[in-house]
């Protein structure tokens, strides 16, 4: 069973019980995690998922509440006794961000520290991300003050698709990659440039045809009517709950 797990579902500045937006994808064996803003691996811990079924990290983009966490998510997992390398994949901003971030560490004295295998995603639509017996991860270019992509994971062996927005203003290509999902994950910051409200999140929902659409990236001022509203425009509209766990 493929399984989407939202690790954090809140904006930079949020409500109490939200931390950072991260997402895990988990079949039985093998585990996606998308972003890395806070402290990731005591989510991973959180939502049950093992340290070492995490097959790769995916970068949506540089901005510090997506890759904050990482020098300490690297710790973690060396603590853990991970020795395995650890794919990073991400658009080259992001990448460097983080390798930046990363080299203001000492880790000499971390013997068996996991090497880091970096690979550049391309932000065209349709770019390939990553393929292997689990998951197949495409992604296409959003609209936010830096570079930026949405992914669409597909489960090999359930064949059901999950597509995360990232962080966005309405954006034809992040439609087009929602085509017909299963899920769509999308933020709802509120309407200005950059990010999308949860109406206008719901008329992408409407417009690709997907079959259900969660809220994150939620701010501390999110009031119920905005949900109200999205439902009136898509009515399979949820809030992404802290930890919730959702078939794919």
């Amino acid at each position: 069973m493929a399984t989407l797990h939202l690790l954090g579902t809140g904006a930079p500045l949020s409500q109490s019980h939200r931390t950072t937006t991260m997402l895990a994808c988990t079949s039985d064996e093998s585990t996606l995690v998308i972003d890395c803003g806070g402290d990731v691996v005591q989510r991973l811990f959180a939502a049950h998922i093992e340290l070492d079924t995490v097959e790769a990290l995916i970068l949506t983009h540089e901005h510090v509440d997506h890759t904050g966490g990482f020098p300490l998510m690297m710790e973690k997992l060396w603590l853990s006794g991970r020795r395995r390398p650890l794919p990073v994949y991400g658009l080259e901003s992001a990448i460097d961000q983080v390798r930046r971030s990363f080299a203001t560490y000492d880790t000499k004295p971390w013997i068996g520290l996991p090497e880091i295998h970096w690979t550049p995603v391309e932000s065209g639509a349709g770019s390939r991300v990553l393929s292997n017996a689990d998951w197949q991860v495409t992604a296409a270019p959003g609209i936010h003050p830096v570079p930026v992509i949405g992914l669409r994971i597909a489960s090999v062996k359930t064949r059901r698709v999950m597509v995360y927005s990232a962080d966005t203003a309405p954006s034809e290509a992040i439609t087009r990659l929602a085509a017909r999902a299963n899920v769509l994950v999308h933020e709802a910051t509120g309407s200005g440039p950059g990010h999308s409200s949860a109406s206008e999140a719901a008329r992408t929902a409407a417009v690709a045809g997907v079959q259900r659409l969660l809220l994150v990236h939620i701010p501390r001022n999110f009031r119920e009517r905005d949900i109200v509203d999205a439902r009136r425009i898509f009515a399979a509209t949820e809030l992404g709950q802290e930890l919730g766990a959702y078939r794919i």
